[in-house]
């Protein structure tokens, strides 16, 4: 009986990258199915409103955390600039709003998450029965067409090896275009990530964020990867975008990024997947998406 359920258990975790199984179960789950007949529109929302989401969110991080930046702002004068006038304003906010005039008060994460869009999420215990961990929303209210969360991982191309760290791992994400994203943040997919985010490490300047793979996230949209299925007593409220990072992107913004290239000699923008709301979402409610749309 005990291997019974240890095998239901394995099968349940790689129903979904079984081609049979895929084939028999795709016309009578058709309305679950991420169904996309054009590229262009498999969007929720615009790619510039995702772009000022994570803007606004990671300007915020970095002002928050300047005590820190130091040895990047001592390469990029005119952005230090910048960012001194957003912090004179962000304590003339404080202080006005406190009456705490000993300094720079240094929020959470989830703090300055919340001070920025408006809401916070995190991980903890599912909803479902035998579901594992989740995503809530802990605090505030989220409108609809709001990006709620990010997928973190390493993204490999179509010809990349990932074999290895698919076995058992029920966190890889496939894109439309048959890009993969491993956000498991155990095993060997967490030495990959970190061995590849080390890499691409510029001086002082970090092209990912490795903090995802611990319980204290720096950029806390950044727990996707646990968004639980969704069910017939459980629709879902989230749905999955890609979004392919911009050559301008800020070079000091992209330590909140949680994701990172396989190859880096590729020459291509970062493949993002973010979480964006279907309807308003209220606080203390779990996020629910599709795993038919994460398949490797």
């Amino acid at each position: 009986a005990a291997m019974l359920r240890e095998l239901r258990r394995r099968w349940r975790s790689y129903k979904y990258r079984f081609v049979p199984w895929l084939a028999l179960n795709l016309r009578r789950q058709r309305r679950t199915l991420r169904y996309v007949p054009e590229s262009s529109q498999d969007k929720i929302i615009a790619d510039e409103d995702v772009f000022e989401t994570l803007l606004k969110t990671f300007k915020a991080l970095f002002i928050n955390d300047f005590s820190r930046q130091a040895d990047i702002l001592a390469l990029l004068p005119e952005v230090k600039c910048q960012y001194l006038e957003l912090l004179t304003v962000e304590q003339k906010h404080s202080q006005v709003n406190s009456c705490n005039h000993q300094g720079q008060h240094v929020f959470t994460p989830e703090e300055v998450l919340f001070n920025t869009l408006g809401f916070t999420v995190s991980r903890d215990q599912s909803s479902l029965v035998s579901a594992g961990t989740g995503v809530f929303v802990t605090k505030g209210f989220v409108p609809k067409g709001t990006v709620v969360s990010m997928y973190p991982g390493t993204v490999y191309r179509k010809h990349e090896p990932i074999f290895f760290q698919s076995l058992g791992n029920p966190f890889i994400f496939r894109c439309i275009d048959g890009v993969l994203i491993d956000g498991n943040d155990k095993g060997l997919s967490r030495s990959v990530y970190r061995s590849c985010s080390r890499r691409d490490q510029l001086g002082p300047f970090q092209m990912s964020d490795e903090s995802w793979l611990t319980a204290s996230p720096q950029n806390p949209l950044a727990v996707g990867q646990y968004v639980n299925n969704c069910s017939h007593e459980k629709a879902a409220n989230v749905c999955y975008q890609e979004f392919d990072v911009p050559g301008h992107f800020p070079v000091e913004l992209k330590q909140y990024l949680p994701n990172i290239v396989y190859s880096h000699n590729i020459e291509s923008h970062l493949r993002c997947v973010v979480l964006v709301t279907l309807r308003d979402i209220k606080e203390g409610e779990e996020l629910f998406s599709n795993y038919y749309t994460v398949v490797s």
